[in-house]
């Protein structure tokens, strides 16, 4: 029996949150898909708007817009369905951009990439829901803490996304390499057992707040959830109320992303998932491609991005000294230019074989023969 996820006053059919992917790689197609079969979808806010014609001159402008008409667009597709934003803490402009998602309608913003400390403060008087991403219980605790103390609130959800997770991770390289997820052949180094103790954890602390406001806080696993045992280890055996997942959307038809994106997802092999450096000043996982490995060239040589244009897209980005330009990397991925670009994924993209409709995910993770008429 598959239960439902509630979040406040708003109830998903299935436990499924589908993570937020940028730049340009979830957009309305793909969260509208998602929020009309039933589960909650997420779209981007990581240069929202670089399809805009303004997006060179003025990207905060064109990215205020594009949050508008994407949500707008999402929402025509899924009239009854549950969606939100992915915003992340270090995007230059962060209460700007939660701010005009909030007038946009949003249901619910998760916001990792950083700890979301004043997400409060933003959305005050506001319907829209808020969840913060955590990777530990520490930041499970300074989160929670801090929002008690300065809001007098708790997370209307909290998402703990683990170290399989695609694109920006929220680890240490000394913690991945503890966890074992820091070579090219994870899914015989992963250190399972040792990640779902800090789940436990994590869920020690939640259960602590839950206790002082008499409620209960959701929580969604993330990272390196594909399929239904997947699902089952997350729900029935850590007690999660819900999963959040990305990477297995990327290969449906609904996708925003170019085929051409897709089709590399379907083309890797386990090895050439690597981790990498981000200018974010965090790891991220990616495809490695010509571009990555033009990047180790650069840096072996001790050489820096010639960066020639900067989009003001992070609070704390040097040109100077950045080994590239993020933004440029991950439009280039989301206009189909490969050779240039940085093809963010989760630990279990090779496991790609075809592509899918939004549907099907939905039922093989579930285990359900038609989420459409459940749903």
């Amino acid at each position: 029996m598959i239960k439902s996820l509630t979040i406040g006053d708003l109830k998903a059919k299935y436990p499924l949150i589908q993570g937020g992917m940028g730049v340009g790689i979830s957009l309305h197609n793909l969260a509208g898909a998602v929020a009309k079969a039933g589960g909650i979808g997420i779209i981007s806010t990581a240069q929202i708007g670089f399809q805009d014609p303004d997006f060179l001159k003025d990207p905060i402008e064109a990215n205020m817009r594009a949050i508008r008409s994407e949500f707008e667009k999402a929402r025509a597709i899924a009239p009854d369905g549950i969606l939100g934003f992915n915003i992340m803490v270090a995007t230059r402009d962060y209460a700007r951009y939660v701010k005009e998602a909030v007038k946009a309608g949003a249901d619910i913003i998760i916001s990792g990439a950083g700890l979301p400390i004043d997400l409060p403060k933003f959305v005050e008087g506001a319907k829209t829901k808020i969840a913060p991403i955590v990777s530990t219980a520490k930041s499970a605790m300074v989160i929670c803490k801090m929002w008690d103390r300065k809001y007098k609130r708790i997370p209307d959800l909290l998402v703990i996304e683990g170290p399989l997770a695609g694109g920006h991770l929220g680890f240490s390289n000394s913690d991945l390499t503890r966890y074992g997820v820091d070579t090219p052949d994870v899914s015989k180094t992963y250190q399972k057992e040792e990640y779902d103790r800090e789940i436990r954890s994590i869920m020690d602390v939640v259960r602590q707040f839950e206790a002082k406001y008499s409620r209960h806080i959701p929580v969604a696993i993330a990272g390196g959830i594909y399929d239904h045992d997947d699902v089952v280890h997350a729900i029935d055996e850590l007690g999660a109320d819900a999963v959040q997942v990305a990477t297995r959307f990327v290969t449906t038809e609904e996708c925003d992303a170019p085929l051409s994106y897709k089709e590399a997802y379907i083309n890797a092999k386990e090895e050439d998932i690597v981790i990498v450096q981000s200018p974010v000043g965090m790891p991220g996982r990616a495809i490695r491609n010509p571009f990555l490995k033009q990047v180790e060239e650069r840096k072996a040589r001790g050489e820096h991005a010639n960066i020639s244009h900067c989009y003001r897209c992070l609070q704390h980005c040097d040109p100077l000294k950045v080994p590239y330009c993020i933004t440029k990397a991950l439009t280039n991925a989301a206009e189909g230019a490969l050779e240039q670009s940085l093809l963010f994924c989760g630990s279990n993209a090779w496991k790609a074989t075809k592509i899918e409709t939004v549907v099907d995910v939905i039922r093989d993770l579930f285990g359900v023969r038609d989420c459409e008429r459940q749903a």
